[in-house]
């Protein structure tokens, strides 16, 4: 017995319960069936399911179901990353809140707790996942922190260094105070934001060394608290102001230490006072500018960007604080000019929204000048393609311009960087302390140095060196480089990702891809948009615009979300989230539910015949069905995964449930042929199996209930049904079926005249063989009798469907007279608009200086008027 109602949450447990117990999505190398492989995008282990989670994983499902279905050897890896910096704020919280600092532990210590952090919180996400029906193998679940894949990063370390491709370097880098390490120039997201712009007076040094005030120079920046590591005032050689004055002295105030006026064609002469200071420590620009004049450089910022020593004054406040007091203390000085408002683009950490200090300081670099390029290449000729190739322009942008990438983070959590270091400063690359003090005793002679005597680097690397190694590294390409499951699954052929992560993870994964293993990761990427609210700003969990989506699970049932989220989800476009779109979701489920308890509950007689006009419906409804598997497979074949979907939503409730089931449904309370009957019934098992990949539970459910299903059936395992011939002309008749009975029920009802009537019909055609062979369904569904063709005018309402003319007889049952005062009432009204518009028309002005596209509506209404006019004056001729 099928239930009344749908009830997601029962039957998503139950079946996604049954896939996990029958292995169904358990993938093994098979030489006899073509792999079709997907790998997660890894989610930080800190991580919950978000909307973009959501569609991400959604589109995945649906590519790695189809490719189940038709008989490929799918496998979808799932996997966490360990997510460095996120975890360690994590976990640095975590342990503040039990009164411990991570200052007071010591690596393993620290370790230790940022293990039981991810051993309790790291599998959820995935979890959240299985109640997405995510058909992943969670057999293969990897993360990147584990012995196999720990290892892999390690031995690509040590490769790229022993190829001379990792160096160690003194850089001006990107440094988060809060995390207290480096972040690459992809983790800083500029943001307008309003500051101070401070004007102040550098006083001239004298020749009896005192600071002469008006003598001066005064500068402008938004940065007061980092004048105390000035090295020089720099100006224009050309600027005819400063001439004077270039080789002399100023003293910092505050501090009275005196730096030289210096020339640079780097200073614009129109840009603020035109002098510039000099902060090497503290800009990108100031750096490369006191390189050039052998400028010393004075850092004065503590990792948490608090001052330091160097300061001189307000040692130990927080940068921001210092900025507020020092413009206080030059305005009581006499130093301060004036303060501006300001607005400026100023870097944040994407990783903490901390603002991002430049600092100089020791890194570990990947040269990326010559690894990149096969990686350039193939996706510029489209061996891997980007979907939708407008992202080709901000790829070719990026790897044009690509910069050494900085891979090192002063992080505990992570991958720790392979170097260690003699008592003498000797740093040697190994893969553990013991090799690494094999190598000082063989090729140094050091034979009396013990472990004690080397040191490890305490950084760690960047966690996307962990994660660019993810298509090779699951499948433990890096360790066992001919192994059969990398042999096999490698490459994969479609990632699903988001294109904020183009450069940090896809493109570097691509670099990974032709290094170790000479060919590309993925075939395809598919990019997809960012969930957007109705305000149009990204939905984030800080903003509280973004449901969760497992509340919206158990309120609206996984496919109703799944559907939802795909329902207007162009690849690379934004997605307008609208919950209404989940209650499409949800809608269409309940639809396709009530058309199969419709079904199920008819009676059917094996003796009777199969009805012409059934017959008919059959036929057509396999043509369409047809037609659209050929539409959905070409949306597939381009990555149009929405367009798929709307394709089967109007294919099941416009053309099965709204069209097909209304032609074939049996009268009240009789039966149906059987015929039919298990033609319907085919058409429902096909109709699942299409639907499958985008709503895996409702389909799931019916395919089992539609006839008795094996112990160990499942729709994930059927065939995905294949697109056949279709007849063309068959469809393009029903098209004119469909258009007549719409016309026909809209007469009906714009006249009052009940269903139950059966209308006289008359057909003006030269295509008399269509309509006598569509005769039972017009008959059926618009409620008409005595068909009969004509060669002339007709008594009766008439209207045209293509070139044909029909006419429907209401005289009797029509009241004559209050047909008439309508038609009359509505003909005064149209003569009146239309002498209104013909006012318009004759006054000479208008016409000469209203703009002609005005001027033309204008003749447009008056030519739907009279014909308007000519139509009522006709219908009431008919009426005598």
């Amino acid at each position: 017995m099928i239930s009344k109602t749908y009830a997601p949450q029962e039957i998503e447990d139950k079946w996604y319960s049954y896939w996990i117990e029958n292995k169904f999505f358990q993938s093994k190398p098979n030489p006899d069936k073509e792999p079709y492989t997907i790998v997660i995008p890894p989610p930080n282990v800190t991580g919950v399911l978000h909307m973009g989670h959501m569609l991400n994983n959604t589109i995945q499902d649906i590519l790695i179901r189809k490719a189940r279905m038709e008989g490929k050897e799918a496998c979808w890896v799932p996997g966490t990353d360990h997510a460095s910096i996120a975890t360690e704020a994590k976990v640095v919280a975590m342990l503040k809140e039990r009164g411990i600092s991570k200052r007071d532990l010591s690596r393993d210590e620290f370790l230790e707790y940022c293990w039981e952090w991810t051993h309790k919180y790291g599998g959820i996400i995935l979890k959240q996942l299985r109640k997405l029906g995510a058909s992943c193998d969670w057999d293969r679940t990897r993360f990147t922190m584990e012995p196999d894949l720990y290892d892999s990063v390690i031995d690509v370390f040590i490769d790229l260094y022993n190829k001379g491709q990792i160096y160690r370097g003194h850089r001006m880098v990107n440094w988060d105070p809060q995390a207290r390490t480096t972040v690459s120039d992809e983790e800083v997201i500029m943001k307008e934001v309003n500051q101070k712009l401070v004007y102040l007076r550098y006083p001239l040094v004298g020749e009896d060394g005192e600071g002469r005030m008006e003598e001066g120079v005064t500068i402008a920046t938004t940065r007061p608290e980092t004048i105390m590591a000035d090295v020089a005032i720099c100006v224009n050689p050309a600027d005819e102001r400063y001439q004077h004055l270039i080789g002399k002295k100023v003293l910092i105030p505050l501090i009275d230490r005196a730096i030289p006026i210096i020339a640079d064609d780097y200073v614009e002469m129109e840009f603020g006072t035109g002098c510039l200071k000099v902060t090497p420590a503290h800009d990108t620009n100031d750096y490369e500018l006191g390189k050039r004049h052998n400028l010393p450089i004075i850092d004065l910022l503590n990792e948490d960007g608090t001052l330091n020593d160097k300061a001189q004054i307000l040692i130990g406040e927080e940068r921001f604080v210092a900025r507020k007091k020092i413009i206080k203390m030059l305005e009581e000085s006499g130093n301060l000019v004036k303060v501006e408002e300001y607005k400026s683009n100023v870097g944040h950490s994407e990783r903490t929204n901390s603002v991002i200090e430049p600092r100089l300081s020791e890194q570990w670099f990947l040269k990326m000048g010559e690894i990149s390029k096969p990686a350039f290449e193939n996706v510029m000729n489209d061996t891997v393609q980007l979907i939708p190739a407008k992202f080709k322009n901000t790829y070719r942008h990026w790897m044009e311009n690509v910069r050494d990438w900085n891979i090192s983070r002063q992080l505990w959590w992570g991958h720790r960087i392979p170097a260690y270091y003699l008592n003498d400063g000797t740093m040697i690359v190994a893969k553990s302390k013991r090799e690494a003090l094999r190598k000082a005793q063989h090729e140094y002679q050091l034979f009396a140095l013990t472990e004690e005597d080397i040191t490890q680097d305490p950084d760690v690397l960047d966690t996307w060196f962990s994660s660019w190694l993810w298509p090779i590294s699951v499948f433990n390409g890096i360790k066992e480089p001919d192994n059969e499951e990398v042999n096999y699954y490698y490459p994969t052929n479609d990632l699903v990702t988001a294109p904020e992560i183009l450069f940090f993870w896809v493109a570097r994964m691509i670099i990974a891809g032709y290094e170790y293993r000479g060919r590309y990761p993925f075939k395809n990427v598919y990019l997809t948009g960012i969930v957007r609210d109705k305000q149009g700003r990204k939905m984030s969990k800080s903003l509280g615009n973004s449901p969760d989506p497992i509340d919206l699970i158990d309120q609206y049932g996984a496919d109703s979300i799944r559907t939802g989220m795909l329902f207007s989800s162009q690849a690379g476009n934004d997605l307008p989230y609208d919950e209404k779109l989940i209650e499409q979701g949800r809608n269409f489920g309940n639809k396709i539910w009530n058309a199969f308890r419709l079904v199920k509950g008819w009676t059917v007689d094996s003796e009777l015949p199969v009805p012409g006009g059934s017959k008919l419906a059959v036929q057509w409804f396999e043509s369409k069905l047809n037609q659209t598997l050929a539409e959905v497979q070409d949306h597939f074949s381009k990555f149009r995964i929405s367009d798929a979907l709307n394709s089967v939503y109007k294919l099941i409730w416009d053309d099965f449930c709204a069209q097909y089931l209304e032609m074939i449904k049996p009268g009240f309370e009789q039966p149906i042929d059987l015929s039919t009957y298990d033609s319907t019934l085919d058409f429902f098992d096909r109709l699942m199996r299409l639907l499958h990949p985008f709503m895996p539970f409702i389909s799931e459910e019916i395919w089992q209930n539609i006839i008795e299903r094996g112990e160990k059936e499942s729709i994930c395992v059927a065939h995905f049904p294949q697109a056949a011939e279709f007849d063309q002309a068959l469809l393009n008749d029903f098209d004119v079926l469909f258009e007549l009975v719409s016309s026909i029920r809209n007469l009906r009802n714009s006249k009052g005249i009940s269903p139950k009537t059966a209308l006289p019909l008359a057909i003006r055609t030269d295509a008399n063989e269509r309509y006598t062979t569509l005769t039972p369904l017009i008959e059926k569904l618009a409620n008409v009798e005595g068909i009969s063709f004509v060669t002339g005018e007709a008594d009766g309402n008439s209207f045209r469907v293509k070139s044909d003319e029909f006419f429907v007889n209401l005289a009797d049952e029509l009241d004559v007279e209050a047909e008439r005062e309508n038609l009359l009432r509505e003909l005064d009204y149209t003569k009146g608009f239309l002498e209104s518009v013909m006012k318009k028309l004759s006054n000479e002005r208008f016409v000469a200086n209203a703009k002609g596209d005005i001027v033309e509506k204008e003749r447009a209404k008056q030519a739907d008027a009279e014909a308007k006019i000519a139509t009522l004056t006709e219908a009431l001729a008919r009426l005598g």
